[in-house]
């Protein structure tokens, strides 16, 4: 699948849900595709999750 193709697709679920459920059950369709790619992306390994957690805490690494 290309990245056109998934966007089309999401796009499709997040109108369907905005024109079916009203406005807040889009919203929280939306958090929770998001929660699912930054999921997605954690097990892949895409994401690492203790530099994104010393990034928050505003801690530094010297290399």
């Amino acid at each position: 699948m290309t990245a056109t193709t998934i966007g089309v697709a999401v796009g499709a679920v997040l109108a369907v849900t905005w024109i079916a459920l009203g406005f807040w059950a889009f919203v929280l369709v939306a958090i929770a595709m998001l929660a699912g790619a930054a999921i997605g992306r954690v097990v892949e390994g895409r994401v690492d999750v203790r530099a994104l957690a010393d990034a928050f805490r505003g801690s530094r690494s010297s290399s």
